[in-house]
């Protein structure tokens, strides 16, 4: 069976090499949209995606999330758009509704020709008082939990070779 999800789904990668150049807010506006799109617990929608390109904050987060890692490289890999996911800590369901979230605008960055990797940490991030804080400015509502986030732009380069799936990835029972 073929369709343009199933070869989006087949054919994207994490992308590690970004061009520095800042996608359109068009572009911009797709990715965020079908994150809107993700199933979520019970209907919630309780993720909250946050897309930053002001350049002071992105290197604030950079720094916040490599400091976490114990590196001084930025673990965004240079991409000029970082989104974040986060959700309601007391949400039952919130890694689960904000991995949904990241992964449906991952397929759908790569399905118009943007580049995405999956940036983990974001939990850590917004346990610190720092990343409390940057969320008190952005006027978020107390009480968020990161899940993810995203490094998003135009692929530099690619990657040359694709994994095999392992053979006992899947079972199917009758």
């Amino acid at each position: 069976m073929e369709n343009e999800v199933l070869k989006a789904i087949r054919e994207r990668r994490s992308i590690r090499r970004f061009k520095p150049e800042q996608i359109t807010d068009e572009e911009l506006k797709t990715v965020l949209e079908a994150g809107t799109w993700a199933p979520t617990g019970h209907g919630t929608q309780a993720p909250f995606i946050i897309a930053v390109q002001n350049p002071a904050l992105r290197e604030q987060l950079v720094q916040m999330n490599a400091e976490i890692m114990g590196v001084t490289s930025d673990p965004y890999y240079g991409a000029p758009t970082i989104v974040l996911v986060l959700a309601p800590a007391d949400n039952a369901n919130h890694e689960r509704d904000g991995s949904l979230v990241l992964g449906n605008m991952m397929l759908a960055a790569h399905s118009i020709g943007l580049a995405s990797c999956w940036i983990n940490r974001v939990d850590q991030m917004f346990e610190r008082e720092d990343g409390k804080a940057i969320l008190r400015d952005l006027g978020m509502p107390e009480g968020l939990a990161g899940v993810g986030s995203i490094a998003l732009g135009y692929a530099s380069s690619h990657p040359h070779t694709v994994k095999p799936r392992k053979e006992d990835y899947y079972k199917v029972v009758k």
